[in-house]
């Protein structure tokens, strides 16, 4: 897990797939108790395929 500017530990394939999508800005962006609910959520993800599709959906919902 890596740390970020509030102390939240990301899940590596979590940071991984910010990235990705080129969304790490955004996601630093948010108050820390809704980054906080999406690292929770990506802590139960299994596959990179749907941690892929999990940031796409946080993505398209932020724009």
């Amino acid at each position: 897990m890596k740390k970020y500017n509030q102390g939240i530990d990301l899940p590596v394939g979590f940071g991984l797939a910010l990235e990705e999508f080129q969304a790490m800005n955004y996601f630093i962006s948010l108050p820390e108790k809704e980054q906080q609910h999406m690292v929770d959520h990506a802590e139960t993800i299994q596959s990179k395929e749907e941690m892929l599709a999990y940031v796409q959906s946080i993505v398209k919902s932020g724009s």
